[in-house]
Formats: structure tokens, C-alpha cells, sequence
């Protein structure tokens, strides 16, 4: 998006500089990528004209431009003279895109260049050199220097592709005041035309038909504004369209009238139509096309581009006025199936603001009818100049919950007033309803983003503190966790947000959330889990010889399609060896307990028990383990299933954790001053007979759970016996609060016993 500081200043009083604004707007979300200030082509008199040795058509010329030394121009103008005063661009001068330098022509200097009509943006005239009258003085500026920005648009913000939409957000960020322009209202004039709607991709379409037009040149102001963002003055009925497009962010077409066939008809194009646009290229359209019609055929394809029957041109007499609202997907489907991008589709595609096609319209015909003369002889409106009845209800202390600023509610209705929001007020609940040039803004999310962008981003990091300077500490669990993991030697990866539906399938049964319009191919889904990114991670790796790998992701994971479905998961995944060779010992490959020691890092010291029974399609059938809660799984570990290492191409063992939503990991209790016992830990040992499938896990949790006062238990001891059965033998480690007779250690045991003899099904060894 391209604009000068005059055309601004249209729309705001202001006193900034150019670089105030370019900073303000860069600031407040519209980056301004360049400013242009280039030289201005003065007047200057042809002293002396000769013959170019090396050319039949070149002429060496001598002016003056008011320095007191002549200069030297290589110049191929035909009306090149002497005595005539002209426009000379020296160098630094930008001149149809084109900064002016110091060259040779044909071996000859040339230290600036003469200039046309066309060139300077005065007009269309490229015969020659412009012609200036005999008073002119010497050395003064011909045509005004215009500073010109030039901004890069995100998708998001379409109000920013008009001059008027950049005024209103500089005032709103206090660096002028909006002039609110006198627009016309449309008034319908009953003619012998009128416009018949034939597809509901069509909201709004306003025909102003002009009769007894003298096509002229624009306006010296319009002219030189168009000729500095870099569009060629043509005339005033297309200049205006054109000046209407940039000024307002409203996409217009002007048809000579006496062209047009009957009503104007807006429909669907038939599959097979021919329509030749107005650079002569011939298009075959299909029944996804929205055309504008009359009793002849296609006119022009909606919202992006005219055709060549029906152009305007120097001979045009009578002209008819189109402003209108198209469905931004039905123009942007046409314009990218056919490759045509133009100014009007870029607009379109990204919507536009549905209620001024009629005020677009009447601004368009004044001007032209300031330029050609002229007389409105049909003013037809088809359709609703309509917007969307969107009602956002906000809080105030929303803003705080989302950004951690506390900011008052006089300051965010202030705000949010200047940028043109409506706010009802019921109790502390505020409805708002945006303006209608903000299409985005549908959420609170976006309320939040608007007030934090004019309010300022860099007070971020001043005004997210406590009064008494201290930085607001973290209120979750996320970074406690990262620390814990990256401390036991793994990594942090951060994949994409997506998946591949082929993958995430033989990962987990989960639903896939399929994207319509992916970025690439193979990542067709928001993801379901981390463990597609992960895994890819560990197979790209291994290619490159990398096997060794210590990765967790904590991110987001999507459970549907709207906005509250997701939640944060927590992977991690170890390949390879856990240690480097070296001479001091042998290192080993990772394994399950691996994972699990994770996962128990992070329970805080809480109680679980392990179940082994229904291992997700990842996990290795019999390598497997979920830490459980009473029936609740809370987390889960394992090898990687065989099959899906194969067709992930992952040759290296490879052993994962998760814990499926991060609330399930304990928020870790604040430090405390631990007073020890004054009392010598005691140890027992048991060996019990269990059948063959029972999990040494379960035996030591429920020994655990018999007294508050055991603080440990290990296995030390597990042999197969045969016929289903096996041994498994483990000590306990009691810490006892006070004194402690032969009596209470023999009833500890006792019930030991019987606990593990009960829920586990189990056996005391005797000897």
C-alpha cells in the first residue's frame, strides 16, 4: 500500500513528520517499509541545441536551471529547442519509478533528464518534452515532491489498504486528529437501466450512469498523487476509479455506456463462456465465476478485472458508474485460478467494508464530473449496503487476564471510542460492536490486540510488575516443568502446529481435525499429539547420524475445530544411547525405565500405581506402562511399536512419555524446612509368589500404602518359579516418628502381608 503525506493529511491534522508517522504506524501494527522523499524536476531553459554525432535523432542540449552553470543533457524529444523553457529531472530524481543518474548516451555525458507530460504526472502527453510558459522562472519546481510511503498489509487488516483507514488509526494512537469527510449520500435517480442481482456472492451493487461527458485529463492534484504511488494518470473517469480504490479501500470499474447493452445483470458465469479482459487475454470461465452482464455477454469478471467491450476511452461520451460488495472467496478462487491479481481483486479477496459502495460511488462521479462535466442521468442501488451484526461481549479485566497489564477501564473505553467502536454498557459486561471497516475483529481476543497495539506494546515490560517493581511471577506449572526436564539432560523442540493425518493414524485413535486449505501436503491436520513432530524430529536426525536424541515438547494439541477445543500435552522421547562412548565405562541404550524415571520426576512425590493393560498403537505391545491414579491415567511410557519405527524409517530403540494434559502433573509443593528424625530408618525384606503377569509395581505400591511411615521401596530380587508363577522379593525402608517396640514393626509387617496377599493375589514366601 502506497500514499503520500498531502493525501494523508486529507484525512488527519497533524504536524508529525514523516518518520513520526512511519514510526507511529510501525509501532501500532502497519510496518512501513519505505519513505520517499525524491528531488523535484525544475524548470530549466535549452540554450544551445545540437545534432547527437552518434545518432539521427538525439540532440546534445545545454540548459540553464538556475545555478549559474549550464549543464549538459542528451535529450531525443523532437520539439527540443532553443529557448524553450522546460522540465528537467537532475540526478536523484525519481521519475516513473526511476531514480535519475549521471550517463552516457552513445558516448556522450548526460547529467539529467528532460521531461514529458506523462513522465511529470501532469498528463498523458509523451510526443515531447513539456512546454512551459516564458515566464516561468528558472531553477523552481515543476510539479510538487511528494513524500510517499509505502506500507506492507497483513491479511488481516484490509481497513489499512485505504488512505482513510491509516488516518484513523494515527489518531486514534494520538499523533493528529481524524477530519471526518463530507461524503455524498446516494440518492437513486430512475433511468432507463437497472441492476438485477442474480447470485447472493453479490451484497450490494451501486450503477451511477453519467451522460455528455468531454474526457479530460484529471485533476493536477489527483493526477500527481496516482503518478507517486506509481499509477499512470490515464483520464478522469479511470483516475477516479483508481483515486476512489486507494482513497477509500472501495474497488470500482467505469464502462462506456454506449457499450452497454440493456440492464446490468450480475451473475454466475456457464461453464465454457469466453470473456476477453481488457489487455486482450481471452479466459474460458466455468459456472464458479461471477461476471457482470448485460443482453450481449460477459462485461467484466466481479471484483477482478474489466473487459475489453465496454472500456472507456478518450472518445467515451456517456459512462456508467459501478460500486459494488462481492464475496471475497467467490473473487478470490476466480483470481487465483486464472492468475490474475489486480487492485480490485486484492481488495476483495481480503473484504472490504460492505456499507460505503454508495458513498464510493457519488465520490467517484463528483469528481469526474468536476474534470468532464456532465450529468447523472441514472443512479440504481441492488442489494443492502448492509454490515454484519456482530455484538462482542468484553470485560475490562479481560485485558488484564490476557496480557497481565492492569489498565484502566477510562483508558480502554477511550481507546477503544477513537477507533470507532460502539459500546453499550450493562452492569461491568460491554457490548461492542466494531466498526464497519474492521472486518477482523469478531472475538474479545481481538478487542485485546487493538487496545494493547494503541496503548503501546514497549509498556509491556514496565507495566507488567507488581507496585513494588518485582516481576508478576509465572502462574503455571509450565516453566517449573521445563526446568525439572531440561536439568535430567533433555531438550526443548517446537514443532508445527499441524500433522499428517496418515501418521497420526498408526500413532493414536484419536479424531483428526482435517484442514481444508493445508499450507503443504503432508501436514493436512491440526495435530492431535506431539509425537508426529517428535518422531519426525528423531527420523531426520538419524538420517543425518544423529541417533543419539534427548527431546521433549510441551504444546498445544487440538480436540476439535472451535476455539476452546485443545489442550496442552506434554512428550518426551529418548533414542539411542544415554551416554557417549568413552574409556571409562560402557555406555547402554535407553530403555523404558528411562521414561518412566521422567515421568516420576515430575509427580512430585505423589503416590501411583502402573498398569500395563491397553497400550496405544505407538507402544510396544509387552514394553509398556500407564502411571495411574486410581482409575484415572495420568500419565503413560514405553518403547516405540516396531511397525511404526518401520514406516517412520526410525532404526534406533526409541522410548517415549506423556503425560496427555500438563493438569495432571502436580504443581510442585513450595519448599520447606525438613526437620530429620531423630530415629534410625528401619528395613524389611518380603518375598512373595505372584502369578507370572503381575507387575513388580503393583506389589511395592500397595506395601507402601499400608503405612504413611514407609518412605521407600525397592525390588531386589525377581525369578520365574514356572507353571504361571514367579518371585518377586522387596525391601522397605520405615522411618519411624517415635520410639517403636518389636509389637508395632510386627504388626506393620502383618499387615503388609495381608494387603499384597489380597489385592495382588499373592503369595508369602517361607523360605
Amino acid at each position: 500500500m502506497k500514499w503520500t503525506y498531502d493525501w494523508l493529511t486529507d484525512y488527519l491534522k497533524t504536524d508529525a513528520t514523516a518518520t513520526g508517522i512511519a514510526d507511529t504506524l510501525t509501532r501500532i501494527g502497519l510496518e512501513v517499509e519505505d519513505v520517499q522523499s525524491p528531488n523535484a524536476p525544475i524548470a530549466a531553459k535549452i540554450v544551445e541545441c545540437k545534432p547527437h554525432e552518434n545518432s539521427d535523432h538525439l540532440h546534445v542540449l545545454m540548459v540553464d536551471d538556475g545555478t549559474g552553470t549550464l549543464r549538459q543533457v542528451v535529450c531525443g524529444a523532437p520539439n527540443a529547442r532553443v529557448g524553450l523553457i522546460s522540465a528537467l529531472a537532475v540526478p536523484g530524481c525519481v521519475i516513473d519509478g526511476h531514480e535519475i543518474t549521471t550517463g552516457k548516451l552513445r558516448g556522450v555525458v548526460s547529467n539529467g533528464m528532460m521531461c514529458s507530460g506523462k513522465e511529470l504526472g501532469i498528463n498523458d502527453d509523451h510526443s515531447g518534452i513539456i512546454e512551459l510558459p516564458d515566464d516561468t522562472v528558472i531553477g523552481t519546481p515543476v510539479v510538487d515532491t511528494k513524500i510517499v510511503f509505502d506500507a506492507g498489509i497483513t491479511p488481516n487488516r484490509p481497513d489499512y489498504l485505504s488512505v482513510r483507514g491509516i488516518a484513523r488509526d494515527l489518531s486514534a494512537a494520538g499523533i493528529g486528529e481524524y477530519i471526518v469527510p463530507n461524503d455524498t449520500e446516494f440518492v437513486p435517480v430512475a433511468g432507463k437501466r437497472s441492476v438485477q442481482l442474480k447470485t447472493d456472492k453479490c451484497r450490494a451493487y451501486k450503477m451511477i450512469e453519467i451522460h455528455d461527458i468531454t474526457v479530460n485529463p484529471s485533476d493536477q492534484k489527483i493526477a500527481s498523487r496516482l503518478a507517486a504511488i506509481g499509477i499512470n494518470p490515464k483520464n478522469a473517469p479511470v483516475d477516479a476509479t483508481n483515486y476512489v480504490c486507494y482513497d477509500m479501500a472501495q474497488p470500482m470499474h467505469c464502462f462506456d455506456a454506449d457499450e452497454i447493452h440493456g440492464d446490468i445483470v450480475v451473475r454466475m458465469a456457464q461453464s465454457g463462456e469466453k470473456f476477453t479482459d481488457l489487455f486482450g487475454n481471452e479466459h474460458e470461465l466455468t459456472e464458479n465465476d461471477m461476471v457482470i452482464a448485460d443482453d450481449q455477454g460477459v462485461l467484466a469478471l466481479a471484483g477482478v478485472i474489466g473487459g475489453a467491450r465496454g472500456a472507456t476511452t478518450d472518445k467515451t461520451k456517456n459512462i456508467i458508474l459501478e460500486s459494488a460488495y462481492f464475496d471475497p472467496v467467490s473473487v478470490r478462487k476466480t483470481a487465483k485460478r486464472l492468475g490474475i491479481s489486480t487492485d480490485a481483486s486484492y481488495r476483495y479477496e481480503r473484504g472490504i467494508d460492505p456499507t460505503i459502495t454508495g458513498i464510493a460511488a457519488m465520490r467517484a462521479a463528483d469528481i469526474i464530473m468536476s474534470a468532464c462535466g456532465g450529468k447523472i442521468v441514472c443512479a440504481y442501488g441492488a442489494g443492502c449496503d448492509c454490515a454484519p451484526d456482530i455484538k462482542i461481549e468484553y470485560t475490562p479485566k479481560y485485558f488484564e487476564q490476557k496480557t497481565g497489564i492492569s489498565l484502566s477501564p477510562e483508558i480502554q473505553q477511550d481507546i477503544l471510542v477513537a477507533l470507532g467502536y460502539t459500546i453499550n454498557k450493562s452492569d461491568n459486561i460491554w457490548q461492542l460492536t466494531p466498526p464497519t471497516y474492521r472486518i477482523d475483529v469478531e472475538i474479545p481476543e481481538t478487542v485485546v490486540a487493538d487496545l494493547i497495539r494503541i496503548y503501546g506494546y514497549e509498556k509491556l515490560a514496565t507495566s507488567s510488575k507488581h507496585t513494588n517493581g518485582t516481576a508478576i511471577p509465572h502462574d503455571n506449572n509450565e516453566m517449573s516443568i521445563k526446568t525439572k526436564l531440561v536439568g535430567r539432560g533433555l531438550n526443548e523442540c517446537r514443532s508445527f502446529g499441524f500433522g499428517n493425518m496418515a501418521i497420526e493414524q498408526i500413532l493414536s485413535d484419536t479424531a483428526n481435525i482435517k484442514i481444508s486449505n493445508p499450507i503443504t501436503s503432508d501436514l493436512d491436520t491440526m495435530r492431535n499429539g506431539l509425537l508426529y513432530g517428535l518422531l519426525t524430529a528423531v527420523s531426520n536426525n538419524e538420517k543425518r547420524g544423529y541417533p543419539d536424541l534427548n527431546l521433549f515438547e510441551l504444546g498445544t494439541v487440538f480436540d476439535g475445530d472451535m476455539p476452546a477445543q485443545q489442550h496442552t500435552q506434554l512428550a518426551i522421547v529418548r533414542t539411542g544411547a544415554t551416554s557417549p562412548r568413552h574409556w571409562t565405562g560402557r555406555n547402554r541404550s535407553v530403555d523404558i525405565y528411562d521414561a518412566k524415571a521422567d515421568i516420576i520426576s515430575l509427580m512430585s512425590g505423589q503416590r501411583f500405581t502402573i498398569s500395563t493393560d491397553n497400550p496405544p498403537r505407538w507402544a510396544h505391545p509387552y514394553r509398556y506402562g500407564a502411571i495411574c491414579q486410581g482409575k484415572k491415567i495420568i500419565a503413560e511410557f514405553g518403547e516405540l511399536h516396531p511397525s511404526v519405527a518401520k514406516k517412520l524409517r526410525i532404526k534406533t530403540n526409541t522410548v517415549i512419555a506423556i503425560f496427555d494434559d500438563i493438569k495432571n502433573i502436580p504443581t510442585p509443593k513450595a519448599a520447606r524446612n525438613i526437620k530429620l528424625s531423630d530415629f534410625q530408618p528401619i528395613t524389611r525384606d518380603f518375598a512373595f509368589i505372584v502369578d507370572a503377569a503381575t507387575p513388580a509395581e503393583k506389589l511395592t505400591s500397595v506395601a507402601r500404602s499400608v503405612d504413611s511411615r514407609i518412605i521407600d521401596t525397592v525390588v531386589f530380587d525377581a525369578f520365574d518359579l514356572g507353571d504361571g508363577k514367579k518371585s518377586i522379593a522387596f525391601t522397605i525402608t520405615l522411618q519411624p516418628t517415635d520410639n517403636m517396640s518389636d509389637t508395632d514393626l510386627q504388626k506393620i509387617q502383618g499387615d503388609i502381608i495381608t494387603a499384597v496377599e489380597k489385592k495382588c493375589n499373592a503369595q508369602i514366601r517361607d523360605k
